[in-house]
């Protein structure tokens, strides 16, 4: 591992680099959450051309959202072992392999590799710790501001990718909207691995804001291993009822979003007769709101018990997910809208409170890898919930059932959340606190 001496600040006139590593890391984080998002606007096209069920471009779909999941826990040590540069720009070297692939394929099961393991190892290390890991090392101020732009991405990665990608699928077709996955994601590498370095002590600079004589803080020994503490830490946290509560409503929290909204609602939308365009729209304008929901429930939960505040977000989201099969249509009429604009407030409202959960009840050392393997359970349930709906579809001919499984189960998560008994919340030195924010944020 690198040892780092200790060096004084370079001049800072002109633009730090450190913004220029910012803004190549939003561009990835953006193209992950963009990639991700498509697979909902494909669904049908796909269909179409190969005659393949709904349970398999489903199954696909779970697949790319387990491992998605599951790669993420485990990102910070491929980072830590062979750098932030070279793992980026291989995960979008990869993306794009996946995604170029199929065009030319002719299997299901093909669709299951590229979508499932290629495009969902390689966006999975795009997420959970790759903003946190840039936030840290390259900025001193300002960092919760560049966490909380970074935690903004998925939301604007869907706002961009998804208009784009279900135009393309509506008119030129499928294969036209899986060559601008592929094309951005090939731009993007070779810009990410010409910009961004592990360090800011490579360029022979400081971090952002960093104070006169400071120095790097000590890299962690590389013989304690990322993956041996990440597995260490959930064989520990896993004895917790707390721990289970968090993963067991987490897991729904992706079965309702992801896992239904985010890879059915646009075909389900279109068996009501509205067209993929106006569909893939709204799952955009979803994404708008979601940034709001996200900043003011992070803001809530500085004042509000966050039992109570996950009480009454999966509480109203359920009975939100019940009218959903009254409300479609071939035309958006202002009670569709006014679902959306309330399923983006909720989307990953969820997130700040459960971070906040972690950090209380597991200290602030470990609250970080804890979250990880929450987040995990939320893309287990997403792709459990994808290959759920999409066979409820394939045998009932609609989705009615699906909504009615997530609704009640969002219900049952809400009451699990009363459950989680209250702790005092531990005060940390600010240091620490924000580390470990800027460690959990960015999963979103």
């Amino acid at each position: 591992m690198t040892v780092h001496a200790p060096m004084s600040p370079s001049p800072t006139r002109g633009l730090h680099r450190a913004w220029l590593v910012a803004a190549v890391t939003m561009g990835a984080l953006i193209a992950a959450a963009g990639f991700r998002s498509s697979t909902g606007a494909l669904l049908e096209p796909l269909e179409a051309d190969f005659g393949w069920s709904r349970a398999t471009t489903s199954g696909a779909v779970s697949l790319n959202l387990v491992v998605y999941g599951l790669t993420a826990p485990f990102a910070a040590a491929l980072m830590e072992r062979f750098g932030v540069r070279r793992v980026v720009a291989a995960s979008l070297a990869l993306v794009a392999l996946g995604s170029g692939l199929t065009l030319v394929m002719t299997q299901a099961w093909q669709l299951w590799v590229l979508w499932g393991f290629a495009v969902g190892i390689g966006t999975g290390s795009l997420a959970l710790v790759f903003g946190a890991i840039v936030a840290n090392r390259w900025f001193v101020a300002h960092r919760g501001l560049v966490v909380g732009v970074f935690s903004a991405a998925s939301s604007t990665g869907q706002l961009v990718f998804l208009p784009a990608i279900a135009h393309l699928a509506d008119g030129p077709g499928w294969r036209w909207a899986g060559g601008l996955v592929t094309a951005f994601a090939l731009l993007l590498a070779p810009l990410v691995w010409l910009v961004m370095r592990d360090h800011p002590a490579d360029l022979g600079t400081t971090p952002y804001g960093a104070p006169a004589g400071w120095t790097p803080p000590p890299a962690p020994p590389v013989e304690r291993g990322a993956a041996r503490v990440a597995l260490g830490t959930l064989a520990e946290s896993a004895r917790s009822r707390t721990f289970w509560a968090l993963f067991a409503t987490f897991w729904i929290c992706g079965w309702s979003t992801n896992g239904l909204i985010g890879t059915h609602f646009i075909p389900a939308a279109h068996d009501h007769g509205m067209p993929e365009t106006t569909s893939a729209s709204l799952l955009a304008l979803i994404g708008v709101f979601d940034i709001v929901g996200t900043i003011a429930s992070g803001w809530l939960t500085d004042r509000v018990d966050s039992r109570y505040l996950l009480f009454g977000y999966y509480f109203f989201r359920g009975l939100s997910l019940l009218f959903v099969p009254a409300l479609l249509g071939p035309h958006v009429h202002p009670s569709l809208f006014l679902f959306v604009l309330f399923y983006g407030l909720d989307w990953v409202a969820t997130v700040p409170p459960t971070v906040a959960l972690c950090r209380q009840h597991f200290g602030v050392e470990k609250a970080g890898v804890v979250f990880g393997w929450v987040f995990a359970s939320h893309m287990v349930g997403a792709g459990v919930a994808a290959s759920f709906a999409g066979w409820v579809r394939q045998v009932n001919g609609d989705y009615f059932a699906a909504w009615m499984t997530a609704g009640g189960l969002c219900v049952a998560a809400a009451v699990v959340c009363l459950t989680i008994p209250r702790r005092p919340v531990e005060v940390a030195p600010a240091h620490e606190d924000a580390e470990v924010g800027d460690c959990v944020t960015d999963s979103m």
